[in-house]
């Protein structure tokens, strides 16, 4: 007994190490999806996504120099990343109440005593001197109400830090199709131009056949239109050029001209023909699934504190130290002093707030569920669409490049026959706009095909860097080390 009174501290931290929980077990919902994939979707592939970290993936110089720029440099990944560092200070700050809060305090103090109150008669001035450490207020954690709270918090950090990779992510594939998007406006503006400078020799040509006679009036005003209506184009094209622009240099968040250079949308290399697992495993792999979990264990924890509330709370407050009524005897023989004040709260009645607190956790708990659920079935929604977009926009721009190759044979033979005066010029004009529509065509289907490719990367998961165990591990292994330290003293 003498042994456990010389050592409060440890007294407390063994009764509080010893409390049971009020936490329901946690068990993680089914799936709210179908265990395969839908059959218009080919989950075959020749590797796996985990394996090839985004710098393999995204292998143009440019793209990597872009995608590497925002993630050192974009403004909102910096606010998610502060975020996280926010969420875990917060959860310091709750996992603090699971160990006693000793202070060195050292106080003065001073009254006098009037003489008609004096039992001398005449006034007394007293004073007190105390020196010691003070423990305010510990909970012994019985019922799990101080751990349930700092689980909660833990998983809310965890939660952040899960978002925050999320956000990584779908910034590198934000990136790369901004990149991407610009490529096409750049490539569609080459085109254009191309197109202008030939229907401006068109124009040339029917200009000099209708000064010999040889071609109308109305003849070179449709080659005037379909000459402006070319030069429209250009400028259209050139405006979403800049705006494409912009928007990247938005989403890197800095303004650099020394980029390596690029390669164009045919000569990108994006892989997309990735080996995909059963639902189950794919969408457990992404970051904002594992956050809506972690939300959800919070939600769970929360539901142990609200519990907790409705059984006594035990407090311990108490002072070891020193007392002396004049400051030079505050070390002297016999001077030692404490205090100990344990106190049991138990609530009776508080017009149910307690029980309303419970409601509310358990609300929320449910809230909980169907969010994690509902990002599951949206998660499931992209892959799906993605795998199957893979195969089929492919498939349309090879027979999109088929039907280029066929406008432009067209166009090539009915300006030919339109020189030796064996058709109108309206049949040239439709060959040029059908030749332009389809070149654009393949241009706007290849970028399509190359952004499935980069938003495919971020459906399913990206590799394994962005799966976040080290940090659970790392904060595990911390928050040990940690509470060791602090019941040991060191």
């Amino acid at each position: 007994m003498r042994k456990l009174r010389s050592s409060p501290l440890a007294l407390a931290l063994l009764l509080s190490a010893t409390g049971c929980s009020m936490m329901p077990d946690y068990f993680r919902p089914e799936p709210p999806v179908a265990a395969q994939w839908p059959a218009s979707v080919d989950p075959r592939g020749e590797r796996d996504i985990a394996d090839m970290p985004w710098q393999e993936y995204f292998p143009d110089p440019r793209m990597q120099a872009l995608i590497t720029a925002a993630l050192e440099n974009n403004r909102d990944l910096r606010v998610a990343v502060a975020r996280v560092e926010e969420a875990r200070a917060m959860y310091r700050i709750q996992r603090a109440d699971r160990l006693p809060n000793v202070s060195l305090d050292a106080a003065e103090q001073a009254a006098r005593t009037p003489a008609d109150l004096s039992a001398r008669g005449r006034s007394t001035t007293s004073h007190r001197y105390d020196v010691g450490l003070g423990l305010l207020s510990f909970e012994l954690d019985f019922w799990g109400r101080v751990a349930s709270l700092t689980e909660a918090a833990r998983q809310q950090f965890l939660a952040t830090d899960e978002a925050q990779r999320a956000f990584r992510l779908s910034l590198i594939s934000d990136v790369a199709n901004a990149y991407l998007s610009l490529k096409e406006a750049e490539e569609s503006l080459v085109l254009a131009k191309e197109t202008l400078r030939t229907r401006a020799e068109m124009l040339t040509l029917v200009g000099e056949r209708r000064n010999v006679g040889v071609a109308s009036e109305l003849d070179y005003l449709q080659a005037l239109a379909s000459y402006e209506t070319a030069r429209v184009a250009v400028e259209q094209l050139d405006q979403q050029r800049v705006a494409a622009e912009n928007y990247l240099r938005l989403v890197v968040g800095t303004d650099r001209h020394d980029w390596p250079e690029g390669r164009s949308l045919r000569e990108q290399d994006l892989i997309g023909n990735f080996a995909v697992n059963v639902p189950s495993e794919v969408l457990l792999r992404r970051p904002d699934v594992r956050a809506a979990e972690r939300q959800l264990i919070a939600a769970n924890a929360n539901i142990g504190a609200a519990r907790a509330a409705f059984f006594p709370r035990i407090t311990l407050t108490g002072m070891f130290g020193t007392a002396s009524a004049a400051f030079s005897g505050l070390f002297d023989a016999g001077s030692a002093a404490w205090t100990f004040q344990p106190m049991l709260t138990q609530p009776i009645f508080d017009a149910g707030r307690t029980q309303a607190n419970l409601d509310l956790a358990l609300v929320r708990q449910n809230i909980a569920v169907a969010q994690y659920e509902s990002t599951i079935q949206q998660a499931f929604r992209e892959v799906a669409d993605l795998l199957s977009a893979r195969e089929r926009i492919a498939r349309q721009l090879e027979a999109q490049m088929a039907l280029e190759r066929t406008q432009l044979q067209r166009l090539t033979l009915t300006e030919a026959r339109y020189r030796e005066g064996i058709t109108s010029f309206l049949e040239v004009l439709d060959a040029q706009r059908d030749a332009f529509s389809a070149s654009q065509a393949v241009i706007s289907t290849r970028r399509q095909l190359l952004s499935a490719a980069a938003q495919l990367y971020k459906a399913l998961g990206g590799s394994r860097e962005f799966e976040g165990e080290p940090i659970v591990a790392a904060a595990n292994a911390a928050d040990a080390q940690e509470m060791k330290q602090s019941a040991t003293g060191e």
